[in-house]
């Protein structure tokens, strides 16, 4: 997925926050999604949150440590964060793509949790027979909203 690159003006995001509106649709450049986790840098400093409501907010101490308030303009690039479904190996892409509420799921899960899974699934190299049974298995939790394995 291509990052996205544009200069934006900060805004109050209440109680301290820095607020950057971002002035395109995340579902239109990279997906439908329920949530968009992003990464990349604001004015040159690493970011990571959630694109909601048209904007990515950030804590105070962000804001604070970096000398960023309200008001200024700021160069952004922000890109989906971790494995995304194009990054998939077939099998996987497949079985989430046939069970569209364990995919959404999926999506929706911090890079953390999606990578977890994928470490997993991808632990099977001296059993590959297990690989099979590994993504069922993860595609059943994704479906009834697990984060984790048990």
């Amino acid at each position: 997925m291509q990052p996205r690159r544009f200069t934006a003006t900060t805004e109050d995001g209440k109680r301290g926050r820095v607020a950057i509106p971002v002035p395109f649709d995340p579902d239109e450049a990279w997906g439908a999604k329920p949530v968009h986790r992003v990464a990349g840098t604001v004015a040159g400093c690493d970011v990571r949150g959630t694109v909601a409501g048209g904007r990515i907010v950030l804590g105070p101490a962000w804001g604070r440590d970096r000398g960023i308030g309200p008001g200024q303009v700021v160069d952004v690039e922000l890109a989906p964060e971790g494995p995304q479904r194009g990054d998939l190996a077939p099998d996987l892409a497949a079985a989430l793509e046939a069970h569209p509420a364990a995919g959404a799921f999926f999506d929706s899960l911090a890079q953390f949790h999606r990578r977890a899974y994928l470490r997993w699934i991808d632990g099977t190299k001296k059993r590959p027979e297990e690989r099979a049974r590994r993504i069922a298995y993860v595609v059943e939790l994704l479906g009834e909203g697990v984060k984790e394995r048990p």
